[in-house]
């Protein structure tokens, strides 16, 4: 199978001749890969990488913009406050060069299978409010934050659709929701505050007959039954660390979705246990030996991983995604 092939074939839950990886290692560990490596895409080709998550485009709201709104209104921002800014644009072809540049090395040149972050609700307005404040919004002012919202969700579902025109497979929407334990709001909330935007996007990814997956750290297992109603293809991580098992997923969600993930950066690597590294590495590969999983870390490799722990897993990870599919 060639590497798109290989992926696809797992997203609609066949067997592949080997489980398909990936991991996101450019923004804590490019310097130390390059010295040993010579490029980060030099890793990348030598471990046979069969997918890539890109990023790129354009922003909702450029920091200037907000900038000058908190210097104008002397406080922090409100959801009142967005509704008087104009959005940045989604359709300024000069913002997809990036991504038009990862789509011919990954896609056209190696054959790969690549997806691109894309905002979600939650995380992206993040940015404007600061995390606390956007939490209390949620209970103060849910009328305007609907306005908002419904202000993002087109947004984001104007970026998805000029990303798909540009080759890409898969629209990944990262949206974090989950504390270690749980949601940091409540299941209600999310119903009625995230599953009605986020549907928006996934409608239109659907309907273009493309695959939409989603990246929410921590525990969300109180909202799986909204994520399947939304039409997800796949879900990054499924935080073992959190709570959320192996053995639940396939007892209950497998025919649903499937995975994204299998390397945890939280527990697994860069701690400087070569043996459980390794031993974790298999576990979760035989797990999933006949499908339903894309390996790739949990989240960015953290710069405390050195070059010699992360060489090690990569050379476990290339043998067994071989092994343990025969």
């Amino acid at each position: 199978m060639e590497p798109r092939e290989r992926v696809i074939q797992v997203i609609q839950h066949g067997k592949p001749d080997r489980i398909p990886i990936y991991g996101m290692l450019r923004a804590n560990l490019e310097e130390q890969i390059t010295e040993a490596f010579g490029s980060v895409e030099a890793f990348e080709d030598k471990y046979e990488f069969d997918f890539a998550h890109l990023f790129g485009g354009p922003r909702p709201y450029p920091p200037e913009t907000l900038k000058q709104l908190r210097q104008t209104i002397g406080r922090a921002i409100e959801p009142k406050d967005l509704l008087d800014v104009e959005l940045g644009d989604p359709d300024g072809t000069d913002a997809y060069d990036d991504i038009k540049k990862q789509v011919r090395h990954h896609k056209e040149e190696r054959g790969r299978f690549v997806y691109v972050q894309t905002p979600g609700i939650f995380e992206c307005l993040n940015g404007p409010f600061g995390i606390e404040n956007h939490l209390c919004h949620l209970l103060l002012y849910e009328n305007e934050l609907h306005q908002v919202y419904r202000r993002q969700a087109e947004w984001n579902r104007a970026f998805a659709m000029n990303c798909l025109d540009l080759g890409i497979d898969m629209i990944h929407v990262s949206d974090d929701w989950g504390a270690q334990n749980g949601l940091m709001f409540s299941p209600e909330v999310w119903r009625r505050l995230i599953h009605p935007y986020h549907k928006i996007t996934c409608d239109a990814v659907k309907a273009r007959g493309a695959f939409v997956s989603l990246h929410s750290d921590g525990n969300v297992m109180s909202v799986i039954d909204g994520i399947i109603d939304l039409g997800f293809d796949a879900f990054h991580p499924w935080q073992e660390s959190a709570g959320m098992s192996y053995a639940l997923y396939q007892e209950k969600y497998a025919s649903d979705f499937v995975l994204i993930g299998g390397l945890d950066v939280q527990t697994t690597i860069g701690f400087g246990k070569p043996d459980f590294l390794t031993s974790e590495i298999e576990r979760v590969m035989r797990t999933f030996a006949n499908g339903n999983l894309l390996f790739n870390t949990s989240h960015y490799v953290q710069d405390h991983c050195t070059i010699e722990e992360l060489t090690l897993a990569y050379d476990t990870i290339y043998e067994l995604a071989r092994k343990v599919c025969r």
